[in-house]
């Protein structure tokens, strides 16, 4: 990799323009004022490569490439997860070239992004995959030296024989160890050995993305390729029926019109075949511009369609689901009612501890609050696209997917071709948030190459990605206490549920920390479709179930933190049930670190403060938000985090997954939300539905990390269900108001607060 001179060339730093109307202009560039050092150029590509493993390749030159087996939309695995192979190989990070892998399961363990489990599962193969080239590259240096394996040691990619002096590096030994017995058996290194985990590393893509190199779908082209537009229907509980051709046929470049369907009839859907209307049109012309132009023209008719109910296999071992689809046109004002409903009928009792029931009976005092969350679109910033290359038995797909196992056979029921005929190139993605594990546009892309028998590229605009569902659920929690006379809590019941799931998991705390204990769940079906927002479920269960404790603290006159760490220690040391998903100690360790850290209960005058911690994705967080008030308006001054994700792969990256996790999680609590009229979404793009902006970002974001030598566990989602209630709760002690629904705007507003 380069290295920067530090030494700036003014000349190069400061350029100055003359403008047509007169005067100057004085521009400044960072990047032209610093010139790569003259005795480490970029690194020189080898001549030859030796593979001595699916993930390693080794130049004769010393210079290594490390796979990323993973898709990249942000959470830095293209780097991380080749960290973790060049640990256990030894070798040394400024010789490393970082590729992303295409996909090829027969290479690659679990090519898929999402769940926050990337780091958790690749830990051990990537350590044992860069073990393996180590040991084997240490076996040639043996072989070749005739000296024992045991006395060669490896550093920065340099294999010694301390006692003849000899001394190589790693390309010098790369041919003859890609012909070496893979060993059965390796040793890992020790924690306490790392030099590469746990240090902070640059962003492998980071340059290309700042200059704008082509990385992402959306930038690719090939000779002859042609664009191509989609329809569908404008509302939820419509289809097709019936368009003309003609109105749009005599346009400048248009190439053809039809209909496409995702889905032939005897098809088994899997958990990410989640698409809202599987028949649209589609429109290909010669240039994006001509194809939106004829879009805004076709002549197309729709009808209300029926209900319908299909089998979805389970994901991750989980079982099989029929999944019901009712018809008509569904409203915001609607649902609504339906929830008020669901929250005074029994719902499915999920778990139960002791005699919840009489617990209440004998309460002397009762608490009660609904929460509710509406609807949100993911708003990816990189629109869905896809470029397909079918032709024959033979097909190129290349675009942006979390999934791509999970879209490989809904390709091959689609396209009717075999599997090991259709190659899944991956791109990097302007964004997931779980939008991209439903990988539709992939198989909309195909099929629109497959009728047109060339190369073609699709993409949404923005109002066919926030209209085309796969949505975070709208969401409702009723959370009920009970308390004696003296204000000890004797039972806790919540009830939670959705549209169309539930929110709840029935396992995680406070379960476990309490004698009586109740929890039930509802669902009501609907035909709008959602799918895995960032943290799913997690992200409105933690702001329902950790608003109600801090309430709950109040009413029975506890610090907020310590009425928390109370109950974990409960669960700790005298758990009630053998479910419990979550370890009480590693919990209650984040709420310690937050506390201590953010000087908890010595904030600044005028700072108000709010806490929440939660567990969810095999990682602990703990928030801490402050809020003050200026010029009559709410301003998050500063958050504070605490996290237990185990060993930290990559420092600096872990602290900008939840910096972009904390200020995406306010921004939604502030703003999102997505409502229906007759099933038409309420808003169709960003100049309605509502991001939050930079001057609205906290003016400060610290990150702590628990110092842990537990296996990594996931940072991308866990981040974000925390901040919800910790900024809920800190506006109550702004404001003086409870919040339970989101967004918080609005209500906000109401109080005469600008926002």
């Amino acid at each position: 990799m380069a290295t920067l001179d530090k030494k700036l060339d003014r000349r190069s730093f400061l350029k100055v323009s003359a403008l047509a109307g007169g005067g100057m202009m004085l521009s400044f560039s960072w990047l032209a004022g610093c010139k790569p050092n003259t005795e480490e150029e970029l690194l020189a590509m080898p001549k030859e490569w030796f593979e001595l493993n699916s993930y390693i390749k080794i130049g004769e030159n010393g210079v290594v490439t490390l796979y990323s087996p993973n898709p990249e939309f942000g959470s830095n695995v293209k780097t991380s997860m080749p960290m973790i192979l060049a640990e256990e190989l030894d070798t040394d990070w400024k010789k490393v070239i970082v590729e992303q892998a295409d996909f090829y399961p027969e290479r690659f363990d679990r090519q898929f992004t999402g769940g926050s489990q990337g780091i958790r599962q690749g830990w051990k193969p990537l350590r044992t995959a860069g073990a393996t080239a180590r040991a084997m590259l240490i076996a040639a240096a043996a072989k070749t030296w005739n000296v024992s394996a045991s006395e060669i040691t490896t550093s920065a990619g340099v294999l010694e024989h301390k006692g003849s002096g000899k001394k190589v590096h790693f390309g010098e030994m790369a041919s003859l160890a890609a012909t070496m017995e893979v060993p059965e058996e390796v040793n890992l290194k020790e924690i306490k050995d790392f030099k590469i985990v746990g240090s902070s590393k640059k962003n492998v893509d980071a340059q290309k993305i700042v200059t704008g190199k082509p990385l992402f779908g959306i930038d690719h082209k090939v000779e002859g390729m042609k664009y191509a537009a989609i329809v569908h229907p404008p509302a939820f509980g419509m289809k097709l029926k019936s368009f003309d051709k003609s109105s749009v046929s005599g346009m400048t470049g248009i190439m053809d019109v039809f209909s496409i369907n995702l889905f032939k009839d005897d098809y088994g859907r899997n958990f990410f075949d989640t698409t809202t209307f599987p028949e649209i049109v589609a429109i290909v012309g010669n240039s994006t511009w001509e194809v939106m132009q004829a879009k805004k023209s076709l002549a197309v008719e729709w009808e209300i369609a029926p209900e319908s109910s299909f089998e979805v296999g389970g994901f991750g071992g989980r079982p099989n689901t029929k999944v019901t689809v009712p018809s008509g046109l569904e409203n915001t004002i609607g649902h609504k009612d339906q929830m008020k409903e669901f929250i005074t009928k029994p719902g499915n009792v999920v778990r139960k501890d002791g005699d919840p029931e009489g617990a209440f009976k004998k309460a002397a005092k009762v608490i009660e609050k609904t929460y509710s969350a509406p609807f949100l679109a993911h708003n990816t910033m990189e629109p869905m696209n896809c470029f397909a290359d079918v032709k024959g038995d033979k097909a190129v797909v290349y675009g942006p997917t979390q999934a791509p196992e999970s879209i490989m056979g809904t390709l091959v029921q689609a396209l009717g071709i075999p599997k090991e005929n259709i190659q899944i190139n991956l791109a990097r993605m302007g964004g997931g948030f779980g939008r991209r594990a439903y990988s539709h546009h992939m198989t909309e892309a195909a099929l629109i190459s497959q009728k047109i028998q060339a190369p073609v590229k699709m993409v949404y605009t923005r109002e066919d990605d926030i209209t085309a569902g796969v949505y975070r659920p709208a969401y409702s929690a009723t959370y009920r206490a009970a308390l004696d006379e003296n204000n000890n809590l004797l039972a806790l019941h919540v009830k939670a549920g959705g549209i169309p799931e539930s929110p709840l998991h029935a396992n995680r705390f406070p379960a476990g920390a309490l004698d009586n204990y109740l929890a039930e769940s509802w669902e009501i079906p609907s035909n709008i479709t959602i799918g895995a927002f960032r943290a799913p479920r997690s992200n409105f269960i933690a702001a329902a179930e950790q608003s109600f404790l801090d309430e709950l603290a109040e009413v029975m006159g506890k610090d907020p933190i310590e009425f928390r760490l109370e109950l974990l220690k409960r669960a700790e040391t005298n758990p009630v049930g053998e479910r419990n998903d979550y370890d009480a100690k590693r919990y209650a360790g984040v709420l310690e670190l937050v506390r201590d850290k953010s000087n908890w209960k010595t904030p600044a005058a005028g700072v108000h403060r709010g806490v929440s911690a939660y567990f969810c994705h095999n990682s602990y967080v703990a928030e801490v938000v402050d809020t003050v008030i200026k010029d009559n308006k709410p301003v998050v001054e500063k958050v504070y985090a605490a996290v237990d994700c185990g060993i930290v792969i990559n420092p600096d990256a872990s602290i900008n997954m939840g910096e972009g996790a904390i200020v995406d999680g306010i921004g939604n609590a502030f703003f999102g939300e997505l409502a229906f009229k007759d099933g038409v979404p309420d808003k169709t793009n960003f100049d309605k539905y509502r991001m939050i902006r930079q001057k609205e970002a906290p003016k400060a974001i610290e990150v702590h990390f628990v110092n842990s030598k537990e296996d990594p566990t996931g940072l991308g989602e866990p981040f974000f269900p925390p901040v919800f209630a910790a900024l809920a709760n800190s506006l109550y002690k702004a404001t003086g108001k409870r919040y339970y629904e989101q967004p918080f705007a609005p209500q906000l507003e109401m109080q005469n607060l600008k926002m």
